[in-house]
């Protein structure tokens, strides 16, 4: 058996814009490490001139993970100190960091973290809903009944919510959103840190009329309120609150579609659903808006 030292693998938290949010330990860290595994070499290599590092990067990102993965153990088995970075926050969030680190576990290889910057914790406390219990989603599914059946399973879920995004799938996102979850309270964060950050904090049927009329930009964090109702039994109840609340308002002259948007407000109900009922109750009785 070898007496050999093993090394140790850092998980090194990066910005996540601002390059200035980065701790003291972190750069003593990439500049005593033997090399750096990086997710986007580019990207980290900006940061490493940034701070006048200079250390050997190696790529290690999701389609390489397997075969890099087992080099870069091997090299800390041998002794050597790696430092994991991912493109931006803290790396094994919602990134093939965390296939590394259970590859060194498996190994018995020292795993240390270097805390610091993370886009979902960031988002949650910026959004003013409850912070005291959460889930974090991440990434949904590209597949469009595989992401129908993750809302399916979340619908009940009375903990807040965090998703991360891309700018092309926001608008679809939302959409989804309030079709399964009715129209919640939601905070969608972008640009963190950077020139153009920007939070909303509104009902979900208020942002999606916005990105509707603006195209969205930047990287997303979505954070949605839970579910406030215990059951089903609950929820049928508010459908029929919302749904006598819609039918009085248009009865006092307002139009079904802006009576719809107001009482999916104050329920949390679905206005899609909300509408479709509506409407169906009007054809019966042989009205319209």
């Amino acid at each position: 058996m070898s007496d050999k030292i093993r090394g140790i693998l850092y998980l090194v938290a990066t910005p996540i814009g601002n390059l200035s949010d980065i701790s003291v330990r972190a750069l003593k860290t990439l500049e005593n490490v033997d090399f750096i595994a990086a997710e986007d070499t580019r990207v980290t290599r900006k940061l490493l001139e940034h701070y006048q590092i200079k250390k050997p990067v190696v790529s290690y990102y999701h389609h390489n993970s397997r075969s890099s993965g087992d080099k870069i153990v091997s090299r800390i088995i041998n002794g050597e100190n790696c430092a994991l970075v991912s493109d931006a926050g803290t790396p094994g969030i919602s990134d093939p960091g965390e296939e590394l680190v259970r590859l060194c576990v498996d190994e018995d290889i020292r795993v240390v973290i270097i805390p610091g910057p993370c886009a979902a914790i960031s988002a949650l406390t910026l959004s003013g809903l409850s912070a005291g219990r959460f889930v974090f989603e991440g990434f949904l599914p590209v597949d469009k009944k595989a992401r129908k059946q993750r809302f399916d399973d979340l619908k009940n879920e009375n903990r807040t919510m965090i998703f991360y995004e891309a700018p092309h799938k926001l608008l679809r996102t939302l959409n989804d959103m309030i079709n399964i979850f009715g129209d919640r309270h939601v905070s969608v964060s972008r640009e963190m840190t950077k020139i153009y950050e920007e939070t909303l904090r509104m009902s979900l049927s208020e942002i999606i009329d916005i990105y509707n009329e603006k195209i969205p930009k930047g990287e997303f964090v979505i954070i949605l309120e839970g579910n406030t109702y215990d059951s089903d039994t609950n929820s049928d109840i508010t459908l029929e609150k919302a749904v006598r609340s819609v039918v009085s308002m248009t009865e006092n002259g307002m139009s079904i579609r802006d009576a719809v948007k107001k009482a999916a407000a104050e329920t949390g109900c679905s206005r899609n659903s909300l509408y479709k009922i509506v409407t169906a109750m009007n054809e019966v009785s042989g009205t319209d808006d």
